[in-house]
């Protein structure tokens, strides 16, 4: 089924998602202030390529003042609209029934792009 559910979510629209993930990890990484911004993006754009039978769980040595403080940062930089637009996707899959596991993959999207600090994929 996972294997199923991921070719379904990359024919469907999560390779474009991907891609914009990818490029801007690209982008981000050119200047020495957003490497850090870049690979939280290219952990998104992972995830983003095959999110069913994957896991966001919490780093064990993640919990400083640093994580929280680049979290900060995130939000305002830019993952606040990254959040909402995932939201937004999710909440216009789940209104059909076909849909709900499309809209259920964004919003773990969104969960992982308001905090990407301090969370790693499985």
């Amino acid at each position: 089924m996972k294997i199923i559910g991921n070719i379904i979510w990359l024919v469907f629209g999560g390779i474009f998602i991907a891609i914009e993930y990818f490029i801007s990890s690209i982008l981000l990484c050119l200047t020495i202030i957003g490497i850090p911004f870049g690979l939280q993006t290219l952990k998104l754009g992972i995830l983003a390529l095959w999110p069913f039978g994957s896991q966001i769980v919490p780093k064990a040595e993640a919990h400083g003042c640093l994580s929280v403080f680049m979290n900060i940062l995130w939000f305002f930089v830019g993952g606040v609209w990254i959040f909402l637009s995932h939201v937004g996707f999710g909440i216009l899959f789940c209104i059909t029934i076909l849909g709900i596991p499309f809209g259920l993959q964004h919003f773990k999207l969104a969960g992982l792009a308001l905090t990407p600090f301090g969370h790693d994929v499985k």
